[in-house]
């Protein structure tokens, strides 16, 4: 380990195998171990300096005895000679998340098994070369004899050559139960044969005719990019942070600042997409049990892409490489898995001055840190953007291909789309819990709600257009899952409860949640009882490093309910003053369209993290005129340098005619905005 490594710092892979070497060495974890993840013990870690070892856990199981454990130990660095282990703590072995290994293996086991090859010949398959089992969670719908076997279910899909996309082609009424530890096929439920899709759903290029003709588009700087990068380490314009990456969360970013003059100010000290948990809302035999917690039962990390340069970023690019723990205990590298860009952002402000003519506008540059994550069909990019003006934005890209049923001829689905001929695609929907340590000018902060009411007081309203903006302090657990409403204005502001601006406010940061939805099903429900954090749009706890996932540690085949952040509730620990965690929830009620076939553009949902009181004034001040010369600054055209007097604009009244809309005399459109320079791409 090297002596300047931070305790942030992603695993590298001799940390990995030295950890993991040890643990092999154990003969309790049989002939045929299965791993899944490993990862820094952050509250340990906290307090390290750069290059100690580093305290790790891990989960290993042996699948012959039905037994797992979790693992703790350190890696070398320069406070120890070599890595250790400290404990073994026996783990419900049906609990551990389910690698791509062992997916794989369960796959091609089922792909083989005398049942599943009986009622695929029901159908007229008899080769299975191209037939596809997707092991899938089956929390919550575990058969009642089966409760204590490590389980999945798999939908079936079948291709017709080895280039086709076999997710077009759902094999309708099959649904095999999986035991991953003996890799076998307990059962089958066959609910009837359909009729299979009689078209194709390839999207390689020129399958459904020839390309358009697309003109270039190039991104210089030939200058370089504005970023440094020192380790792990990313400063920009008056930024800097730290990027982590983890088995569960993949991507994280860590420490994050802003200097404002010649102060370091902290703003997140922790931002994660920690879990994400997607329903399927249709009760067809082979549709009702689809509901998954993406990270939690899978890992975020081991389901990251390597990203390509032209085709994920464009222009100067700096890449990270992941480091992830696969199924079989190796390290395993992903290149290329994190990427760090600037990118123009449309007008960052703009004004133009109709009395003189002259205009000043600021273009906004935002720097851009993501990943995707692939699973199974659906394709997930996450994007944290840094803006000059202290602002932080999660966009999250929804792309990739719809999960479908099959339909028997003749008929339309209840509960989703036609997509395809005998091909149904069921209304789902898409919630992520997103992590966000607060560190909003220190550790100290508080969780303000604030809404809009109409003053009802008609002395203080005598023309009834007055509206108050009511704030409440969320003073502990209890209070503490909110709801958004946009018919009340409802924001969030972090407060640092000991530091004031110079109006007397709190210095904060406001929290507006701009994508949600709610759960459409019933109370009491198995996809109600397994997620009851999708119930609110919002939740905050004090911050405890036992407390790393909104679904708790082990949510694959968990207790209903009895685990996670409803159950950290129950303690009403006081919020006002302390280490805040919020747990944003960004959510998409997805009823699909037949234009999202047969691969899905995408899809954008996000939050907005922006600084409310937190600077004095408008921090992008200081920023140069925009790169496109004297004209993004100078008189407007046509104006002559001033503007006729008999005219009002945006109702100021000056003696003549007003004008609600573009100032047609000082020269019409913002150009620099659009018509020469286009429209703004990048998804906002």
């Amino acid at each position: 380990m090297t002596a300047d490594r931070h305790w942030s710092d992603p695993l590298t892979p001799s940390e990995i195998v030295e950890v993991t070497a040890l643990v092999r060495a154990d003969e309790r974890i049989g002939s045929e171990p299965r791993f899944w993840g490993i990862a820094v013990e952050e509250g340990l870690a906290r307090s390290l300096a750069p290059g100690q070892g580093r305290p790790v856990r891990l989960v290993v199981m042996n699948p012959a005895a039905h037994a797992a454990w979790e693992v703790t130990g350190w890696t070398s660095g320069t406070d120890r000679a070599e890595a250790s282990l400290a404990s073994w703590s026996p783990v419900d072995a049906k609990r551990p998340g389910v690698s791509s290994d062992e997916a794989r293996a369960i796959a091609r086991a089922a792909r083989e098994h005398p049942l599943l090859k009986e009622a695929l010949a029901k159908r007229g398959i008899t080769d299975t070369t191209h037939v596809w089992v997707d092991p899938e969670s089956i929390t919550g719908f575990e058969p009642e004899d089966l409760m204590d076997r490590r389980l999945s279910w798999g939908t079936v899909w079948y291709r017709e050559s080895a280039d086709d996309n076999g997710y077009a082609r759902p094999v309708a009424g099959l649904v095999p139960i999986l035991d991953l530890e003996t890799l076998d096929i307990i059962r089958i439920e066959d609910h009837g044969v359909i009729p299979m899709a009689s078209e194709g759903g390839n999207y390689r290029s020129g399958t459904w005719g020839p390309d358009r003709t697309v003109a270039p588009l190039e991104i210089t700087q030939p200058e370089g990019p504005g970023f440094t990068v020192e380790g792990h380490k990313v400063t920009w314009q008056n930024w800097s942070f730290r990027i982590g990456f983890t088995h569960r969360e993949g991507l994280v970013l860590h420490d994050i600042a802003y200097r404002d003059g010649d102060v370091e100010r902290p703003v997140l000290r922790r931002a994660a997409v920690n879990e994400m948990y997607v329903p399927y809302l249709d009760s067809d035999p082979t549709a009702y049990r689809k509901n998954f917690f993406d990270w939690g039962e899978y890992g975020a990390g081991p389901l990251t892409a390597s990203l390509e340069l032209g085709c994920d970023c464009l222009g100067e690019i700096h890449y990270f490489d992941a480091h992830v723990l696969d199924g079989l205990g190796e390290a395993q590298t992903i290149t290329n898995g994190v990427c760090l860009h600037e990118e123009d952002s449309s007008i960052l402000w703009k004004h133009v001055n109709t009395r003189t003519g002259e205009a000043d506008v600021r273009r906004s540059r935002r720097l851009v840190i993501s990943f995707f994550a692939t699973v199974a069909n659906y394709d997930y990019g996450f994007y944290w953007s840094l803006y000059q003006d202290g602002s932080i934005e999660l966009e999250i890209k929804l792309t990739g291909i719809l999960s479908v049923s099959g339909i028997d001829d003749g008929k339309m689905p209840a509960f989703g789309r036609m997509v395809s001929p005998n091909v149904q695609a069921p209304t789902h929907q898409h919630y992520f819990a997103v992590r966000m340590d607060t560190a909003i000018d220190g550790p100290k902060n508080r969780l303000v709600e604030v809404h809009a009411e109409v003053e009802e007081d008609e002395e203080l309203n005598p023309w009834g257009n007055a509206v108050k903006m009511v704030s409440e302090v969320i003073a502990s657990e209890k209070d503490a899952g909110r709801m958004a409403d946009a018919s009340r204005a409802v924001h969030w502001r972090v407060e640092n409860t000991e530091r004031t601006n110079r109006f007397g406010e709190s210095t904060a940061y406001r929290l507006s949640a701009m994508h949600t939805t709610r759960l459409f099903a019933k109370p009491g429900s198995i996809v109600a009882r397994k997620a009851p954090f999708v119930s609110k749009h919002l939740w905050a706890t004090a911050y405890d490093p036992n407390e790393r996932f909104i679904t708790g540690d082990y949510p694959n085949q968990a207790p209903l309910e009895a685990e996670g952040i409803t159950a950290w509730q129950q303690a009403d620990r006081p919020l006002d003053g302390a280490e805040l965690v919020l747990w944003p929830i960004v959510g998409v009620h997805h009823y699909p369209k037949p234009e999202e076939w047969p691969i899905m553009p995408v899809h954008r949902i996000g939050l907005r993290f922006e600084p409310d009181g937190f600077f004095t004034r408008n921090p992008s001040l200081d920023l140069p005129p925009s790169s496109g010369g004297d004209h993004c600054h100078a008189p407007t055209a046509g104006s002559g340098g001033a503007v006729a007097e008999g005219h009002a604009f945006h109702g100021h009244d000056v003696g003549g005619h007003e004008h609600h809309g573009h100032d047609h005399a000082a020269g019409g459109h913002d150009h620099s905005a659009h018509g020469h320079h286009g429209h703004d791409h990048h998804g906002h």
